[in-house]
């Protein structure tokens, strides 16, 4: 991809547009994956399946992204990103489709098969997202631009969790899947529309297998994997397990869980394009200490959850909470390509995104396990000692020169 920052001081409206179609394209993405779990009682009722089935519609997204993600990530350093892009954007389309008819028949492995093509399509929409966002400004604007792309992820999800059972009373559960598929259409248009005339190719070489060899034995690129898992990992225990705690714990009704924890992802919007604004701006381009910070903050504020039992003090927690572990999420997509070689930046983004996904998919699950045999206060109590391991790493992570 033509490297844009080389040439332009800021953010200007050629940038914006790309950045803007990539943003539509991924949050369409993300109310696409999340959209079964809005509306998991119907989905159980019309295909006669038990939770975990029901469930695996959203962790198969998650599976298949962490498996595909690097090779992704590869493929992306040799494709021109308008086809990249305008591939994945069919792939959602097919995905949506393909789901409903399969939902409506009640094949649910046909639908279950749907949802790894969604989950490949929604990888290749936000590696692609990530890499390019960030070359297409100023190297003084680029965490800006990149965070602001990755609070795309939080606003699919908000609408999804609240438009879905909507689109569910009005049409059916299975119109939920091509509606929100529907909706990255307008994404592949506005992006191709504002990058017409430039395949934005790379002005780097292609890399080769030593290229490669050298990414997968960075150190810092490592390091920063890390720190993006442990984030991910606090994200979706906070996520997943918030609602049945207030319930359970807290004895707040169902509806009103679903709210409150509506505002962890939520915040997300502010504290993603925040990320890159303090590390650009406050530091002056620096990106460790807005990482140190977000996991230094995160710690005391998931720890309190052990012994805070008043409602108002944990609604406060809940959204310092989000706004703590998503500032270092929507930080590290851009930090990572600055400490790798510039020919193998779409793939380390892929790294990342891989290494990331495969902690928002275990943590529920081992979150579960430690509820089920230790409760709430010992599952938080790890959450902790999580984003303590977190300041550890951003302590040792590199600073971009």
């Amino acid at each position: 991809m033509t490297e844009y920052g080389a040439e332009r001081a800021g953010i200007d409206w050629q940038s914006v547009g790309p950045v803007a179609g990539l943003f539509v394209l991924s949050a369409a993405a993300g109310a696409y994956e999340i959209a079964p779990a809005s509306v998991i009682p119907l989905v159980r009722e019309s295909l006669s399946v038990g939770p975990a089935a029901a469930g695996s519609l959203v962790s198969v997204m998650y599976a298949t992204s962490v498996v595909a993600s690097v090779p992704v990530g590869m493929a992306l350093e040799r494709v021109p990103m308008r086809r990249a892009v305008t591939a994945a954007g069919v792939a959602l389309l097919v995905a949506g489709a393909w789901g409903w008819a399969a939902a409506s028949s009640g094949a649910f492995l046909s639908l279950l098969v749907s949802r790894m093509l969604g989950g490949l399509a929604y990888v290749l929409v936000w590696n692609a997202g990530a890499s390019v966002a960030g070359q297409l400004v100023a190297p003084e604007v680029r965490a800006t631009a990149v965070g602001v792309f990755t609070a795309s992820a939080p606003v699919g999800f908000a609408l999804g969790q609240f438009a879905s059972p909507l689109v569910a009373a009005a049409f059916g559960w299975p119109a939920t899947l091509p509606a929100f598929a529907a909706i990255a259409a307008v994404g592949v248009v506005v992006f191709l529309a504002t990058t017409r005339g430039d395949t934005l190719e790379t002005d780097s070489a292609v890399p080769d297998r030593a290229g490669f060899l050298r990414l997968f034995t960075n150190r810092a690129a490592w390091t920063l994997s890390g720190m993006c898992f442990l984030a991910f990992a606090i994200y979706l225990f906070i996520n997943s397990w918030l609602p049945s705690y207030l319930t359970a714990e807290l004895g707040v009704s169902l509806a009103v869980a679903g709210l409150l924890t509506a505002l962890f992802p939520a915040v997300g919007v502010v504290s993603r394009t925040s990320s890159g604004v303090l590390s650009d701006r406050l530091f002056d381009g620096r990106r460790r200490p807005v990482a140190l910070l977000a996991f230094a903050l995160a710690a005391p504020v998931v720890g309190a959850f052990v012994v805070v039992t008043n409602l108002a003090l944990v609604v406060a927690l809940v959204v310092a909470a989000g706004f703590a572990v998503q500032l270092a999420i929507g930080l590290l997509f851009s930090y990572v390509t600055e400490v790798v070689e510039p020919d193998v930046r779409a793939t380390a983004v892929s790294l990342l995104t891989s290494v990331g996904l495969l902690g928002a998919f275990v943590a529920p699950v081992a979150a579960g396990v430690i509820i089920d045999r230790a409760g709430y206060q010992t599952a938080f109590a790890l959450a902790f000692v999580v984003a303590l391991v977190g300041v550890a790493l951003a302590w040792r992570a590199p600073e971009v020169e």
